[in-house]
This record gives structure tokens, C-alpha cells and sequence, in this order.
């Protein structure tokens, strides 16, 4: 089960993951906290679903995280606590809250919904953020908070939880091996994405062989990303790019180790199934 803020999220940082042990057989559930309504459009064709116009963003982003699923071997979406139940939060200092933004949802509600969820899924693995959200974004880090409480209080067992991370020496290598830039996008500057340490990175997964599907999961968000043709590189809003990472990295936070020694390859190392 992985546990993220808005569609698109799971492509960006774990959809060659999803892809893998999908393709693989494995149960995996993607579970979405908000619609993403306060998401910048690109391009002009569906500018105006955006807050400041229609306000319909959202409902178009249930369609696009849809098809990015489909593309990774999910059926469907799962929203936490049902289709449009929280609001996306907008970033921090945007303005007041939504009176229903996931950022000031009522933490008994929100954890509740979503220890429902394990218990009627049983994972046996958890992946959500670390507690900066990877970026901070409030949305981001409630759903830190909220699925580390969730753990906690379910009744079943969750084997690992890992925190969706990227490593330093992996950004630094995808960068250098991005060979197509989307339109008008210049290279992420290093210093901007906060990273982990290789020595603070508990696994790395080789998602190499899902590369096409993670691609066409993330164009598949076609209102929030670009992507370059040869499928080395995407952008946000900001035209910044970043590579598209053959590799995912995680960093484990409950449960033990499966390998004694370096990076696991396999979020399920150790776990009996």
C-alpha cells in the first residue's frame, strides 16, 4: 500500500515501483488524499479548470490518476476516506485552508479512514513520506502523519514502513544522463531537491524494466507534468526537470532489515509471505 497526497505523486517517485510488483502479482493499492484541486494547469486547454476559474481541476485529475494506474498495473484509485472527502491544501502560505483541506483535516478522522483501509487490505508493506513530505508540502506531511499513526494503530500488523525518498548519488547520475529535456525546461539545480545520503537509504529498486509504463503513467498527468519525448526527463509547472529514475530509493522506518549488510533490492526482503 502506498500512501500519497495527490495524483500524480505515484508516478513521480514510485511509480516504477508500483509497476514492478504489480507486474510481479503482488495486491498493490494506491491510496490518494486528495483530489490535487489546487494544482497550477499546464497549458492553455484545461487552464481553466484551475481553482481561479471552473474550480474542476479535480474531478479531471480522478480521470488522469485513472490512466496513470492502468499503466502501472492498478485497476482503480483509492481515495482516503472516499472520492473528494479532503481537499488539496495548496502549498504553504497560499492563503487560509479550505474548510475541507487535508492539512486541517481532524487527525482522529483522517487516521481512522485510513487504519480502515489496512485492516480491510492487510499490506504487508506501507510507503508513504518522510516526515518534510519530500518537499514540504502540507499536504505531504499530514499524510507522513497520518499513515505513521494509521501504523500504529491498526490492529494488523504492517511488516515495513518505508518513507518514498531520493538519493543524492542518484540524482546527481540522472541528472548527468538526461539526454531530452521537455520544451522550455532547464536542469533541476542540485542544491533545490532535498535528498538522502546513500548511507541513510535502506533500499534501492531496480524499476529499469518498467520504464515505459512509469513514462506513460506520468504522461498520463498531462495537467501537471511534461515529459521528454525519449522519456529520460519530466517537468512540473516550474519547468524545472528532473530525471526520470531507473532506480527508486526508500528508507526503512519500521520493520527489519532483510539483507544484513548495503541496500535491500526488494521491499518485501525478510518479510514472510
Amino acid at each position: 500500500m502506498l500512501v500519497h497526497a495527490h495524483p500524480d505523486d505515484e508516478s513521480l517517485t514510485t511509480g516504477g515501483t508500483i509497476a514492478r510488483y504489480a507486474a510481479e502479482g503482488a495486491d498493490v493499492r494506491v491510496v490518494t488524499c486528495t483530489l490535487g484541486e489546487e494544482g497550477e494547469v499546464i497549458g492553455e486547454r484545461w487552464a481553466q479548470l484551475a481553482v481561479d476559474h471552473a474550480d474542476q481541476l479535480g474531478g479531471y485529475r480522478i480521470a488522469e490518476l485513472s490512466t496513470a494506474l492502468r499503466h502501472l498495473g492498478v485497476n482503480e484509485p483509492t481515495f482516503l476516506g472516499g472520492t473528494g472527502h479532503w481537499r488539496d491544501s495548496g502549498m504553504a502560505d497560499t492563503g487560509p485552508l479550505h474548510p475541507r483541506a487535508f492539512a486541517g483535516a481532524d487527525m482522529g478522522e483522517a487516521v481512522a479512514a485510513l487504519t480502515a483501509l489496512i485492516e480491510e487490505h492487510r499490506p504487508q508493506v506501507i510507503v508513504t513520506y518522510d516526515p518534510f513530505g519530500g518537499y514540504g508540502h502540507p499536504d505531504h506531511i499530514q499524510a507522513h502523519l497520518v499513515t505513521t499513526a494509521a501504523v500504529e494503530k491498526a490492529t494488523w500488523q504492517v511488516s515495513k514502513l518505508y518513507w518514498t525518498v531520493i538519493a543524492t548519488s542518484a540524482l546527481d547520475a540522472g541528472l548527468a544522463a538526461m539526454t531530452q529535456l521537455p520544451p522550455g525546461c532547464e536542469p533541476a539545480p542540485v542544491d533545490l531537491i532535498p535528498t538522502y545520503a546513500d548511507e541513510e537509504i535502506s533500499a534501492a529498486i531496480d524499476v529499469s524494466a518498467h520504464r515505459g509504463a512509469k513514462a506513460a503513467a506520468l504522461r498520463a498527468h498531462a495537467t501537471q507534468l511534461t515529459v521528454s519525448e525519449d522519456g529520460t526527463a519530466l517537468a512540473l509547472s516550474n519547468l524545472i526537470a528532473l530525471p526520470i529514475a531507473d532506480t527508486e530509493h526508500f528508507v526503512l522506518v519500521r520493520g527489519v532489515r532483510g539483507v544484513d549488510s548495503g541496500w535491500e533490492s526488494d521491499l518485501f526482503a525478510g518479510v514472510e509471505l
